[in-house]
């Protein structure tokens, strides 16, 4: 059986800013001008962007938002779990590949909606996510968990999992 280890080497991934490795393997050479974009975009974007994201069962993705879609596919691993927090309700999507147990081996997080992971069930998961529009570290926004668990505070006990 492979290791995380081994994913990481032969991937060439690196840490992440929210935890876990990644490494972006695709961005397209078309960009969306900023004006045909919604005003949350700061500038151009490419079409779409993907990477490789490998979480150990010791990381964490924390809460964080994007302004675009992003889909996950799953390649290795046990199950991940994603959390995304949608007008005050928590909803967990399972990325894994036992689909007659409400497993999904696609899962798509909507643009600006916090969402974090966590290994469930294994000691890693191998996934990859295509953003589109495409990512920019500009429309990456991190969770604060104080305005979390005042925004969402029947949910305190994933959001102090998922902070930092």
């Amino acid at each position: 059986m492979r290791t995380s280890n081994h994913w990481i080497e032969k991937l060439h991934l690196l840490p992440h800013p929210e935890g876990g490795f990644y490494r972006e393997t695709y961005r397209a050479d078309g960009k969306i001008s900023h004006d045909a974009l919604s005003p949350n975009f700061k500038g151009d974007r490419n079409y779409s962007t993907a990477i490789f994201f490998l979480l150990r069962a010791e990381d964490r993705s924390v809460f964080h938002r994007i302004h675009s879609d992003e889909i996950w596919y799953y390649h290795a691993g046990g199950t991940l779990s994603i959390y995304i927090l949608d007008h005050g309700k928590l909803i967990e999507l399972k990325l894994g590949c036992d689909i007659d147990n409400g497993e999904h081996l696609q899962v798509v997080v909507p643009a600006g909606k916090w969402f974090g992971a966590i290994v469930k069930d294994g000691l890693f998961v191998l996934s990859s996510c295509t953003v589109a529009p495409g990512f920019d570290f500009a429309d990456f926004e991190m969770a604060s968990r104080l305005a979390l668990l005042d925004q969402f505070p029947s949910h305190e006990e994933i959001i102090i999992k998922l902070t930092k």
